[in-house]
């Protein structure tokens, strides 16, 4: 049996460049090229590649459905199924993406009309296929619409509270509707927050929180107050006040999810990364999260990232052992290599 230095890999993903997958590929590369031993667990925190995250980790098949963009253009979506289909994996960013709307193309309008309509087809979707419960990571929208979209087309297609509470759909002890939230935003606060990444300016951000004022008013419960509602630009919310979907930090399910616990008592140390980190990547983040239990485990904790925007004080009152940043494949090896080279 090797005998070198067992290290946890478990990144998410650098947000635009590489995969939480090939984050954590690069890194364990590095590590078994130092004689180390690289336990890789890509993981998420609900935001874009959850869907794909959970895949890679337990399988799946990936599956498309005709949907709508945020602007109510036709595109082809994906979902993944797991659990031998019993469960549908969806991105939120999958139809209703900040992406999906080009730069040069984001501004007010766009920013107001943005609907989630494609997610709810989305969820349509996954339900036809089979799926009894839906985990629905809500990072990355380019909408601030309080679910409305989603909403209306899950309604169209016959889908209803009633469907879900009354046992058509779920599975036993479990919600059948699960969002994984990446932000704890208040439903209220989804437009100010969020509004300007979007294109809105301080007029559009006023309108758009008035207009989550009166759609919260109108929804079976009211959302507001509540912690994690305004994930998605409300649709969190929307989807808990409309369907009764329960809100779950998404780093925690995920990390659960992939057994994370467990391996990292089996760890000698453990490494994980972002895009970017800063002081909102320990609150909830998969950075902090990990961060929280590495601590408690008693194991040192490295964090590689394209850019530290932390400092090195911060990240040691968090338990982080060292911050460094590498953006590339080839840097992330390097990286690998370091952490895994006895000193």
């Amino acid at each position: 049996m090797r005998g070198g230095m067992r290290v946890l890999v478990c990144p998410d993903s650098f947000k635009g460049t590489l995969s939480a997958v090939e984050v954590a590929t690069a890194l364990g590369a590095g590590i078994e090229e130092a004689g180390g031993v690289a336990d890789l667990c890509p993981a998420a925190d609900g935001g874009e590649g959850t869907a794909e995250t959970v895949r890679a980790a337990i399988g799946g098949e990936v599956r498309t459905a005709a949907v709508h963009d945020p602007l109510g253009r036709p595109i082809e979506a994906s979902f993944v199924l797991v659990e031998d289909g019993a469960t549908a994996v969806i991105d939120t960013a999958a139809a209703s993406g900040l992406p999906l709307i080009a730069p040069a193309e984001r501004d007010v309008e766009t920013a107001e009309a943005a609907s989630t309509c494609g997610t709810g087809e989305l969820i349509a979707a996954a339900i036809d296929a089979g799926a009894r419960r839906v985990l629905l990571a809500a990072g990355g929208s380019a909408t601030t619409d309080g679910g409305v979209g989603a909403i209306e087309a899950l309604r169209e297609r016959g889908i209803s509270a009633a469907t879900i509470t009354d046992g058509g759909w779920g599975c036993a002890g479990d919600a059948a509707l699960v969002v994984l939230c990446d932000v704890t935003t208040r439903f209220e606060d989804a437009a100010a927050v969020f509004g300007p990444q979007k294109g809105a300016d301080g007029a559009a951000v006023k309108r758009l929180t008035e207009r989550l004022g009166r759609i919260a008013e109108e929804l079976p419960r009211d959302p507001r107050g509540m912690p994690m509602t305004g994930c998605a630009g409300g649709l969190s919310g929307g989807l808990w006040a409309a369907f009764g979907a329960e809100l779950r930090p998404g780093a925690e399910f995920v990390l659960d999810l992939l057994g994370f616990g467990d391996r990292l008592r089996a760890a000698d140390l453990a490494v994980t990364g972002e895009g970017r980190i800063d002081s909102q990547s320990l609150e909830g983040k998969i950075v902090g999260q990990i961060a929280a239990a590495c601590v408690a485990a008693g194991r040192p904790l490295h964090v590689v990232v394209g850019q530290d925007g932390l400092g090195r004080e911060a990240a040691a009152s968090a338990g982080i052992a060292s911050v460094a940043e590498a953006g590339t494949v080839e840097a992330l090896r390097a990286a690998g290599r370091r952490l895994a080279t006895p000193r």
